[in-house]
C-alpha cells in the first residue's frame, strides 16, 4: 500500500503564513486607529479654535438679546494670535504710529480710537505732532462700517489702530512693553443709556472690567503713564441742582450706564490712592458733530426726517420739554487735549506708589441747554424738510430730563471755553452727513429742477 504524502511541512507553512497575515492585519488596524484618532483630534482642535475666534462666550450675551443687538468681541485667543503675535512688522507699525514728531511731544495710547470722540482726538493729537496709537475692538453696537471709515481716515494720517479688547491683558501688556507711553486717553466704553436695559453685561465688561484691566497694566508700567479718561454727565443722575457742578452729588445714578461711569470714578480714586497713578476724569455732556454716533438723537432724527419717518420727541411726566447741553465735538477735543497737557506725571513705578498723585474730574459741556424741540426745528431748516413729530412721555429707562454743565473749573485749570452754538454745529454735521451718505438735499434738487425747467 502506498505511503501517504507528508503534508506536515505544508500545514506548518500555511499556519505560519496565517500567523504573519494576522500580525500584519493587527498592525494595520492599529496604525489606522492611531491615524484616525490623530485626525479626529486635529479636526476637533481646529473647530474649537474656529468657534473661539468667531463667537463670543454665551455668558457675555444673554439669550434674550436680539442678534442685531449682540456685540461682537474678539476673544483673548484671537487677539493674541492676530495682534500681539504680529511679529516685527506689527511692532514696527506700533512704534512708528506712537512716536512723536514734535520736541517733547507725547506718546499717547487712545482707547476707543475708532469711536466718535476717539477718532477726533487721535487726529488732533497727530496733527500737532504727538505720537498716537489707537486701540479698538470694533464691536457692532452700531454700524461697524462707520468705525472702519474713521479708521481709514486715521490711517491716512499715519495713526495705526490695534484691533483688540480692553480685557485682553496680554495684549495691553505687550503694547506697554513695545511703547513707553507718556499718556493714555481712555475713551473706550460701552455707550448708550437705553441699551443697558437689553444687554447690561456689556457695560460691566467694558466700563468696569476693561477699565480695571487697563489700570492694572498701567500701574505696573515703568514709567507709569498719566491717564485722562471719559466719565459722563450721566453720573449726576437724579441731581436737581443746576447747572451741574463737580461739587454736586453723584451717588444717585438713574441708569446702569451712569452707575458704571460712577464706579469708574471711584475705581480711579482707588488706583490713584494706592498706586500713584495720575488720573483725570472728563464728564462729557451730549457730544455731537461730524462722524458722530448713529444712536444719538440728532443723528437718527436727521436720518428719519430725510426718509419721511415719524420721530419721537420726549416730554417729562409733567409735560415739560426735555433739554440737553449739546456740546460740539471740536470743543470737547480742545477740552481733552487741555486735560492731557495739564496732567501731571504719575508718581508710582512698577506698581508701587512713591508720592501723592494728581486726581481730577471736570465737566466738558456747552453751558447752554437746548430743548429737543429746538434741535428738531434747526434740523428741519437745514434739511428743508418738515419733521413728522410724535410727542410722547419720556419712558422710565434711565434718561434724565435736563442737563446743564458748569465748566468754571475746566476753564480755570486749562482754559476750556466752548465756542460752537447748536445751529452752527448742526450745520457742520448735516453737511458731513449728506456728503458721507451720498444724499442729495431737497434744496439742491429743487434748485436743479427749477434750472432745468427754465
Amino acid at each position: 500500500m502506498p505511503t501517504p504524502p507528508d503534508t506536515s511541512k505544508t500545514l506548518k507553512l500555511e499556519r505560519y503564513n496565517n500567523y504573519l497575515r494576522k500580525i500584519h492585519s493587527t498592525k494595520l488596524i492599529s496604525a489606522s486607529s492611531k491615524l484616525l484618532f490623530r485626525a479626529t483630534l486635529l479636526i476637533a482642535l481646529i473647530l474649537i479654535l474656529f468657534f473661539t475666534i468667531n463667537y463670543p462666550p454665551l455668558s457675555d450675551t444673554p439669550h434674550h438679546v436680539p442678534p442685531h443687538h449682540r456685540l461682537h468681541h474678539h476673544s483673548l485667543l484671537s487677539t493674541s494670535l492676530f495682534s500681539a503675535g504680529g511679529g516685527a512688522a506689527w511692532e514696527k507699525q506700533v512704534r512708528l504710529s506712537s512716536t512723536p514728531r514734535r520736541t517733547n511731544g507725547f506718546s499717547v495710547l487712545v482707547t476707543g480710537a475708532a469711536g466718535f470722540v476717539g477718532s477726533h482726538c487721535s487726529l488732533a493729537l497727530k496733527k500737532r505732532g504727538d505720537g498716537v496709537l489707537g486701540l479698538d475692538n470694533f464691536n457692532n453696537y452700531y454700524d461697524p462700517s462707520l468705525k472702519r471709515a474713521r479708521q481709514n481716515l486715521l490711517s491716512k494720517h499715519q495713526v495705526f489702530i490695534v484691533e483688540g479688547d480692553l480685557n485682553d491683558g496680554p495684549l495691553l501688556t505687550k503694547l506697554f512693553d513695545v511703547v513707553p507711553f507718556t499718556h493714555v486717553l481712555h475713551l473706550a466704553a460701552q455707550a448708550g443709556v437705553r441699551y443697558a436695559m437689553q444687554n447690561p453685561q456689556s457695560y460691566i465688561s467694558s466700563n468696569i472690567a476693561g477699565f480695571v484691566n487697563l489700570l492694572e497694566v498701567a500701574k505696573a508700567a515703568n514709567p507709569q503713564p498719566s491717564i485722562v479718561w471719559a466719565s459722563s454727565s450721566s453720573v449726576y443722575g437724579l441731581n436737581t441742582e443746576n447747572p451741574f457742578s463737580e461739587r454736586d452729588r453723584t451717588d444717585q445714578p438713574a441708569s446702569l450706564y451712569a452707575a458704571t461711569k460712577k464706579a469708574g470714578e471711584e475705581i480711579a480714586h482707588t488706583y490713584n490712592h494706592i498706586y500713584g497713578l495720575s488720573l483725570t476724569g472728563l464728564r462729557f455732556f451730549t457730544v455731537y458733530g461730524p462722524w458722530g454716533r448713529p444712536d444719538m438723537a440728532y443723528f437718527f432724527f436727521t436720518k428719519d426726517i430725510l426718509q419721511g419717518k415719524s420721530i419721537d420727541i420726549y416730554e417729562t411726566h409733567d409735560q415739560k420739554e426735555v433739554a440737553r447741553d449739546f456740546t460740539y465735538i471740536d470743543d470737547v477735543v480742545k477740552g481733552c487735549l487741555g486735560a492731557l497737557d495739564t496732567a501731571e506725571k504719575s508718581t508710582g513705578s512698577g506698581g508701587k506708589k512713591k508720592g501723592a498723585a494728581q486726581l481730577r474730574v471736570y465737566n466738558l459741556g456747552n453751558t447752554s441747554p437746548v430743548p429737543v424741540g429746538r434741535l428738531v426745528s434747526i434740523l428741519e431748516g437745514l434739511l428743508s424738510t418738515k419733521a413728522k413729530k410724535h410727542v410722547i412721555t419720556m419712558p422710565r429707562n434711565g434718561d434724565v430730563p435736563f442737563t446743564h454743565a458748569n465748566v468754571t473749573l475746566a476753564f480755570k485749570d486749562f482754559g476750556y471755553k466752548p465756542t460752537t452754538d447748536l445751529s452752527t454745529g448742526l450745520r457742520k454735521f448735516v453737511k458731513w452727513y449728506i456728503s458721507y451718505y451720498g444724499i442729495q438735499s431737497k434744496t439742491r434738487k429743487e434748485s436743479q429742477a427749477t434750472g432745468e425747467s427754465g
